[in-house]
């Protein structure tokens, strides 16, 4: 029994040891090895040897030893131990050792067999990546990292929680870093509110309020606080009483400067809040002075952008008399070009815009002159919604009420064949799509085909 007892204490110190040399090679050596990404291959290789070991079943650690008659120890070789490394709901993995002759090494040799065999297994399981049953897919957040705001502005993913899961699975790993973490690149500074704004920007404020705001703007360069100002004073303008008050206090001007910055924000607010303003007829003539800036602007900016729409407002509401509306003539070409290459929102506006002008006789001449792109005619579809099309036939009512009554359908000869009076004059084109939208299924619209026709 002496030699029995002996043979179960080394099979014990080496699944002791075997375990030991697992423990720390999954703690060192085998960190660096789940850093590396996987081609293709070892995914085939993968799913082959998933296949393979599909039909085995796991087994416990048998250590065999036999003792003969006479008390002899049977022969070394004959001595096998097998090995089960690997998960548990996963495939197991099973290996023979032959341990050396213990005349040749003893325990220790049979430990380092036993060891470069579990490290050779690691490896081979490291690089095909086996996939455990119970691994989220799912990415976690860091509860102790902000998710810093403004625009462009994302959360990162936690570190520990990612390198945790990519020990264990090689495919999680590459999914995650198929994945960006990097924000998108942002234009314009994100903005940092350290500044506390003494007011709200919905407070509705009284005349020494309204003068605090106003020196607060005119010397400060941060956009925040900037931003914030023009808010306050945009949203204090929507009142009559203050409308009065910002003129009084020269705060027209503290805010017209502000249409040379660079930042769209910036020249959007200080657009909204002259919008606002320009509603008193007094103030109109304090920002008449910079209509053509504002003009100039607004068409070269970005098209569609929400700059260009705030542009398109203040000149609308600045053009609703006739006083001013001949700052504007020059750049009669430029709108309608932005009429045909402006999305819905844009069309509309431009549209309300040039239908100012059509309003007073005095710029018809002008306005018909000017070359507009031929593509123009295509306003006049059906697949166009009802806001549209009434628009444009109010446009185009207004224009021919005007060459009547000035007289100009005599003088044809003065217009080119790329003008608006050839456009919906001479070309015929123009009445021959008015016709067909008499029969439009919405009824208002007919109304106003009908109303438009009994005019020609």
């Amino acid at each position: 029994m002496g030699r029995t007892r002996e043979a179960g204490c080394v099979a014990a110190g080496m699944v002791i040891g075997a375990g030991a040399c697992y423990c720390v090679y999954r703690l060192t050596w085998g960190k660096d090895e789940n850093e590396k990404l996987w081609d293709e291959e070892d995914e085939e290789d993968e799913e082959e040897e998933e296949k393979s070991c599909s039909g085995k079943t796991e087994k416990e650690l048998k250590t065999n030893v036999g003792v003969g008659a006479g008390g002899k120890p049977q022969d070394d070789s004959k001595s096998k131990v097998e090995v089960n490394v690997g998960p548990e709901n996963g495939p197991g993995v099973k290996k023979e050792v032959h341990p050396e002759s213990q005349s040749g090494g003893g325990l220790e040799a049979k430990a380092k067999a036993l060891f470069k065999t579990l490290k050779e297994q690691a490896r081979a399981k490291a690089g095909r990546g086996i996939r455990l049953p119970n691994i989220s897919r799912n990415r976690t957040l860091t509860s102790s990292l902000p998710c810093p705001g403004g625009r462009g502005g994302g959360c990162h993913p936690g570190r520990t929680g990612s390198r945790a899961r990519n020990r264990t699975s090689g495919k999680v790993k590459r999914k995650n870093r198929s994945k960006s973490n990097k924000a998108p690149a942002t234009a314009w500074p994100v903005r940092k509110g350290k500044f506390s704004f003494p007011y709200k920007i919905d407070d509705i404020l009284s005349a020494p309020d309204l003068q605090k705001v106003l020196n607060i703007l005119e010397r400060t360069n941060d956009p925040f606080t900037q931003e914030v100002a023009l808010v306050t004073l945009g949203n204090n303008a929507a009142y009559s009483f203050n409308q009065n008050a910002i003129r009084e206090l020269g705060g027209v001007p503290i805010i017209a400067k502000l249409i040379k910055t660079r930042d769209p924000i910036i020249r959007e607010k200080t657009y909204n809040a002259l919008n606002n303003l320009s509603v008193n007829s007094e103030n109109q003539g304090k920002i008449k002075t910079y209509i053509s800036q504002v003009c100039d602007d607004t068409m070269v900016c970005r098209l569609d952008s929400a700059v260009q729409m705030a542009g398109l407002r203040l000149l609308t509401n600045m053009t609703v008399t006739n006083h001013y509306q001949h700052l504007l003539s020059y750049s009669f070409p430029d709108f309608f070009a932005l009429l045909f290459l402006g999305n819905h929102f844009t069309k509309i506006q431009t549209m309300k815009l040039i239908i100012n002008f059509t309003e007073n006789p005095a710029m018809t001449r002008e306005l018909v002159s000017c070359k507009v792109p031929s593509e123009l005619i295509s306003l006049f579809n059906k697949e166009w919604d009802r806001e549209i099309l009434l628009n444009i036939l109010t446009l185009f009512e207004n224009i021919n009420d005007n060459i009547k009554s000035e007289g100009l359908a005599s003088s044809r000869k003065e217009f080119s064949r790329s003008s608006l009076f050839f456009l919906f004059k001479e070309s015929g084109v123009c009445v021959k799509k008015i016709k067909a939208l008499a029969s439009h299924k919405d009824l208002v619209v007919k109304v106003k085909v009908l109303k438009v026709l009994t005019k020609l």
